[in-house]
């Protein structure tokens, strides 16, 4: 039975809520443009290749500075650091409104990464600190689930908008969105932050680890292209490799003004949630392009239709995230994640028996089992990662694990296009692609059977925080 402290009253769910839209944004942004590029490409005379920065520009910038963002919020205030970033996100929401031309365009989408790096990981720690302990699969599952029904939502949202008003609007829609989570934020939820001394910024971390990243992603999106043996792209490779391990060597000396502390590093549930997270991520977004590539090409959908489409699996995506996280209460992290990775291989292993004569029908329980799949495992694997550290560390673990969600989107999305483009036809392609995304995902169910124990919430999280008990007491006395 729930105790007096356990139940969460009307001013944690208004602050909930809002930090929902804030989350709803960031995530609808990643996918409300994909039906959009033929326009901006057409209104801005561009081409396909400098109009797909306009989504890989926002993607990038984002995945490079959301651990930045999360170790900022835990050190300067989550609730400070997610006003600064929904302040930048807007801002820049209206710029790429008013963008005269393309190049102007992709910067400000850039710059929109910024803010939602910013957010993100303020938005997941700040959840985790207003929820009691006993509640914490319920924030994963908030926010994840939102975060699915973003996405979902993002392919006919921005189709809308883009047939009846214009592609533009995809962008002023985000100001009162975000308006709305700001002042509701401001309004009911505290200040939260690590419970240290040391408020040192590890500049030269953030420096090694961005321009890893960058180096690394950038070779996987224009790998395709030019070819992965190009002297650019191997460069690129290089880089990136010298520069993360650079970044390794360095924060071991660091202590605790590391950018990524060394317990971080050495927190085997963390780091094996990470290696699951990089795994599942690679067949997650492959699913994401090329079904509805099967779609427009093979079934000869438009872009709209192609996005109603994906309904089967983002929509079970996103319901069954809110209901993983009372099942991550009631059963542990480890059935759950596990749960969710077996029917990550299930999905993607029923789906790669499409053919050039397969209908739409053919798609619909694969992408039913792969959305059960995905709704269950990132809503309980970011649970089981963030509790797997002290409690002052919840929006850096939120921050790392979202990046390895987009590091590992762009490693599957490198393999599968190597993998599709060798395919005497497409359908052919996609068979053999989404098959060894399967294997993938055995292997990241493997993982997860032998380093996620049945317990794995680190002290600070084993019982409510004292400190955001107090701020929760004072907030809604």
């Amino acid at each position: 039975m729930a105790t007096t402290d356990d139940r969460i009253d009307r001013g944690t769910w208004l602050a909930l809520v809002a930090m929902g839209f804030g989350v709803f944004v960031i995530a609808n942004d990643f996918t409300a443009l994909s039906v959009a590029i033929p326009n901006i490409e057409s209104d801005m005379n561009t081409s396909l290749t400098d109009a797909q920065w306009v989504i890989n520009g926002y993607a990038l910038v984002f995945g490079v500075l959301i651990v930045t963002g999360g170790r900022l919020a835990d050190l300067l205030g989550r609730k400070r650091i997610f006003m600064v970033g929904a302040g930048i996100f807007a801002l820049f929401s209206l710029a790429a409104g008013l963008a005269p031309n393309v190049d102007l365009l992709i910067l400000a989408r850039g710059l929109m990464g910024i803010g939602g790096a910013l957010m993100w990981p303020a938005i997941l720690g700040m959840t985790y600190a207003l929820l009691p302990a006993s509640k914490a699969g319920l924030a994963g599952g908030l926010i994840l689930g939102v975060a699915g029904l973003g996405n979902a939502v993002g392919p006919l949202l921005g189709g809308f908008l883009t047939d009846e008003l214009s592609w533009e609007w995809v962008f002023f829609l985000n100001l009162p969105v975000t308006a709305f989570a700001v002042f509701v934020t401001w309004r009911q939820v505290p200040e939260s932050r690590a419970d240290t001394a040391e408020r040192h910024i590890d500049y030269v971390g953030i420096a090694l680890v961005s321009g890893g990243i960058v180096s690394i992603l950038l070779a996987l999106d224009e790998g395709p292209d030019v070819g992965f043996g190009d002297p650019l792209i191997l460069g690129l490779f290089v880089l990136g490799a010298v520069l993360l391990g650079a970044f390794l060597f360095f924060e071991r000396t660091q202590g605790d003004g590391a950018l990524v502390p060394s317990e971080v590093l050495r927190n085997r549930v963390f780091a094996a949630s990470c290696v699951a997270v990089l795994l599942m991520s690679a067949l997650f977004f492959s699913a994401l392009l090329y079904l509805p590539q099967f779609m427009e090409k093979v079934l000869g959908y438009s872009a709209l239709r192609s996005g109603a489409g994906l309904l089967p699996l983002m929509g079970v995506f996103a319901v069954t995230s809110f209901v993983a996280g009372s099942l991550y209460d009631r059963f542990g992290g480890r059935l759950v994640v596990a749960t969710g990775a077996a029917a990550l291989a299930v999905g993607m292993l029923l789906l790669s028996f499409l053919d050039d004569d397969s209908g739409y029908g053919v798609l619909v329980p694969g992408m039913v089992v792969l959305g059960l799949g995905v709704g269950l495992f990132y809503s309980a694997i970011t649970t089981t990662a963030v509790t797997a550290l002290d409690p002052s560390r919840s929006s850096l673990a939120g921050g790392i694990v979202y990046m390895c969600q987009i590091a590992g989107g762009a490693v599957g999305l490198g393999l599968n296009t190597a993998i599709v483009a060798s395919g005497s036809t497409l359908a052919d392609g996609i068979q053999v692609a989404f098959r060894i995304d399967a294997v993938l995902a055995l292997v990241g169910l493997v993982v997860v059977l032998v380093f996620l124990g049945r317990e794995q919430r680190a002290p600070g999280h084993a019982a409510e925080h004292p400190r955001a008990l107090r701020h929760r007491h004072r907030a809604h006395a």
